[in-house]
């Protein structure tokens, strides 16, 4: 077994106990193997291990790699990185969902890119509840409003929250946020039945994710724990 495999191994096997310690289903959770900067080389071995969802945060460098893997058709590649809208054009063409939608300007390019082809693309709603400088999101104050705008645009299929708290080193401390993100999805969810389709929470990450799955994480996004550190 490659290093690799071992390390997709311990991390499911994180999953399961995390899931079974809060009443949950690991196959309720989707593990995303954050690839970003890393070769093709290496994603090919996450491949042969069975991972089949994978995320990438920059467009130019998913373009370099994502047509590497044509031949599996099994893969989801996840958007998972700050996306500026002239570049949502190129980002559908290569992912099949995108988790960092932030602004109704950004999903009205996808709207139009993946509408244009005759598609629908998974979008998350990523909100911005840590507040800062370095991250982004739509603010917890205008969610509503926008859920309600990208709600009615062609083309997309809005499934969820994505967040990405600040970083602590005791994993206990990014909880707050993640069970903000859980009530918000729950109180949009009451008062605009069916707006987020799947009702998707993305959050948690290599170091936290255990937390996130106690507060209801669909999805984590693992990427030191699987491939090191970059």
């Amino acid at each position: 077994m490659s290093e690799i495999a071992e390390n997709i191994r311990r991390v499911l096997e994180r999953i399961s106990i995390a899931a079974d310690a809060c009443g949950r289903k690991p196959e309720e959770i989707t593990l995303v193997a954050v690839c970003k900067t890393f070769p093709a080389e290496v994603v090919w071995e996450a491949v042969a291990a069975g991972q089949t969802h994978f995320g990438e945060n920059r467009v130019q460098e998913a373009e370099a790699k994502i047509p590497q893997f044509a031949s599996c058709p099994q893969l989801t590649w996840h958007m998972i990185g700050h996306l500026q809208s002239n570049k949502a054009d190129r980002a559908e063409g290569l992912f099949d969902i995108v988790e960092s939608v932030d602004s109704v300007k950004l999903a009205g390019k996808l709207s139009q890119a993946a509408a244009g082809k005759g598609k629908i693309l998974p979008v998350l709603v990523q909100v911005d509840l840590g507040e800062e400088e370095t991250k982004f999101g739509a603010a917890r104050g205008r969610l509503f409003e926008i859920i309600a705008e990208i709600g009615n645009l062609p083309g997309l299929r809005l499934d969820g929250l994505m967040t990405i708290p600040p970083y602590f080193e005791e994993p206990e401390r990014t909880l707050p946020f993640f069970s903000e993100l859980r009530e918000l999805r729950n109180e949009l969810q009451k008062q605009q039945p069916g707006c987020l389709g799947r009702g998707d929470l993305s959050m948690g990450m290599s170091h936290d994710f255990e937390v996130a799955i106690r507060e209801g994480a669909t999805i984590i996004r693992v990427g030191t724990a699987i491939f090191g550190h970059r």
